[in-house]
């Protein structure tokens, strides 16, 4: 395993696995055996760095979420897991009530709920600290700075390390760091947006995203992760939900333009000379490239696993990342 350090802070700052593992169905879709052998060979082969949020999984059951935190909160307790695993979670999405969503009635962003769902979440998930909270979408309701004193107010009494921001859009990222400077008060590290080698249109809407795909990295958040070294991204479904590979499974609707066949056959005609998957060479671009990435996948078996660990060690020579990244 290799690793990257995550945060500015000395106080905060960790060093965390150059491969993120995504917890969202673990303890509702992927069975608690699965799930558990899935996070016992991840820390095996060298892995630290695990996301999870506390609306994971609302949707497959109707209820609130929680299922996933509580999961890692069993498997911590009976591996005897201690602070060397570096545990993410998100508040700000969970539905109010079991039968709503996020879209109608999420907990949002406020001082009182910042403190109360990260106690729950601690609770959750056995922890006297939670190593890094996001906040997992925008809540435009509550002042922006009401929401970034609730935040640094955790990391000032000790049960938050680091804090990061997910599927927000690019200004309200840099007002709301920009209120912390101003204050000094800690502020959003690390950003956490859907990022792959392929690269869906922007400007179609949706349920979550009214305004266009702010979950996705586009040309604007990549410009700001460039002038701001500091920040790095935690890219969450790199390999699109199996899109890449799994015979049948249609890509998401977004990335449907031009663009995307021309890179699909980069992307194979690499994979074809490396000796890899696509998903590895996926992996693999994201690892090595300018911009500071984390890949985040998640997987619902051992063998999956094993494919994405072999992606850490692949190493693509300058041509092929040049023609991988030229391809449009």
């Amino acid at each position: 395993m290799k690793y990257r350090a995550i945060g500015t802070d000395p106080s905060t700052r960790r060093e965390v696995s150059v491969l993120a593992l995504g917890a969202m169905l673990f303890g509702s879709r992927t069975d608690e055996q699965t799930s558990f052998a899935v996070l016992d060979r991840y820390v095996e082969a060298g892995g630290n760095f695990i996301d999870t949020s506390d609306n994971y999984a609302f949707w497959e059951d109707g209820s609130q979420g929680g299922q996933s935190e509580e999961l890692l909160g069993r498997w911590r307790r009976s591996r005897g897991i201690g602070d060397g695993i570096v545990i993410a979670t998100k508040l700000g999405a969970r539905p109010l009530a079991p039968g709503t969503s996020y879209t109608d009635n999420a907990e949002g962003l406020s001082a009182k709920v910042i403190r109360e769902s990260a106690e729950r979440s601690r609770e959750r998930l056995g922890v006297e600290k939670l190593d890094l909270l996001y906040a997992h979408i925008e809540d435009p309701a509550v002042p922006l700075r009401e929401t970034v004193e609730g935040f640094a107010a955790l990391v000032e009494d000790g049960t938050v390390g680091l804090l990061g921001a997910s599927n927000h859009a690019v200004w309200r990222l840099e007002r709301a760091r920009a209120l912390a400077a101003a204050a000094g008060l800690p502020g959003y590290e690390v950003l956490q947006y859907q990022h792959s080698y392929l690269r869906p249109r922007t400007d179609i809407p949706d349920d979550l995203f009214p305004d266009g795909s702010l979950g996705g990295t586009d040309a604007q958040l990549r410009s700001y992760l460039r002038a701001e070294p500091d920040l790095t991204l935690v890219a969450y479904s790199p390999l699109l939900k199996g899109a890449y590979t799994q015979p049948g499974k249609a890509l998401p609707a977004d990335f449907d333009h031009p663009g995307t066949p021309a890179r699909l056959a980069v992307l194979g005609e690499v994979a074809r000379e490396a000796g890899a998957t696509l998903n590895q060479v996926v992996l693999a671009w994201l690892l090595g490239g300018p911009l500071p990435v984390v890949p985040l996948a998640g997987v619902s078996s051992v063998a999956q696993l094993e494919e994405n660990l072999a992606a850490v060690d692949l190493e693509l020579t300058p041509g092929q990342r040049a023609r991988l990244d030229a391809a449009h």
